[in-house]
């Protein structure tokens, strides 16, 4: 990366991680992923950020519809977020958040760990 070139969605990938860091600071670790996914959408509305939630896309193959995918939540209209509490993030995860971007047609994606006290987190750019 060049040093005059900026991350993409730097100021929204602020946004997302810090409020992740806020939930995982209330809610504490180790619960099910969707209460940390619904405080997320709670956080998102306190900060004004906008979220869409269980938006469904078309699973295509060769042009025909074989299935579909429901991404937990899309911020700004633009990220893709997938809440997990996994023991660590791993390239399967990371494999699954490309094929997430691609069904989506979107280029960032936040993988979210809420299983310690601190947050793991990685950011995926198609």
């Amino acid at each position: 990366m060049n040093a005059d070139k900026k991350p993409l969605y730097e100021s929204e990938s602020r946004e997302i991680v810090g409020s992740a860091m806020e939930v995982l600071n209330e809610l504490g670790h180790g619960l099910h992923e969707k209460p940390y996914e619904n405080a997320l959408v709670v956080e998102f509305g306190l900060r004004g950020i906008s979220c869409v939630r269980q938006q469904r896309y078309k699973v295509l193959y060769k042009g025909e519809e074989v299935g579909e995918y429901i991404p937990d939540l899309i911020a700004f209209e633009e990220i893709v977020i997938d809440t997990k509490v996994i023991e660590k993030i791993t390239d399967h995860e990371i494999g699954q958040m490309i094929n997430y971007l691609r069904i989506t047609d979107l280029r960032l994606g936040y993988l979210l760990n809420f299983k310690r006290a601190k947050l793991e987190w990685k950011r995926i750019v198609l």
